[in-house]
């Protein structure tokens, strides 16, 4: 199992009730791929992005850490472009430090 950390920008004009929900949906996509989460966060509420993304100018930035194998990376990334409300992922290797 890798460690990974994954970005994910989610609409911004969701209600509260609805981020929760979503965030959940995350995680859970994780775990339901045999992967475990680590650690989870709100990194920034309502960032102005640099340019549009699907109309959008700001966005809710969502980061977590998480075990995976390599094998699931890629259908993690199938299943959030699936989400309507996850405009954007990004999944990478932390550097680990020697």
């Amino acid at each position: 199992m890798n460690k990974y950390e994954a970005m994910l920008i989610v609409k911004p004009d969701l209600p509260e009730d609805q981020k929760k929900a979503v965030f959940s949906q995350i995680n859970e996509v994780i775990t339901k791929n045999k992967g475990s989460v680590t650690n989870s966060s709100v990194w920034a509420d309502k960032r102005r992005m640099t340019f549009p993304i699907k109309k959008f100018q700001e966005g809710l930035y969502y980061l977590v850490n998480f075990e995976s194998d390599p094998q699931a990376i890629k259908e993690l990334n199938r299943l959030y472009s699936l989400n309507e409300n996850i405009l954007r992922t990004l999944i990478t290797r932390p550097i680990e430090e020697k």
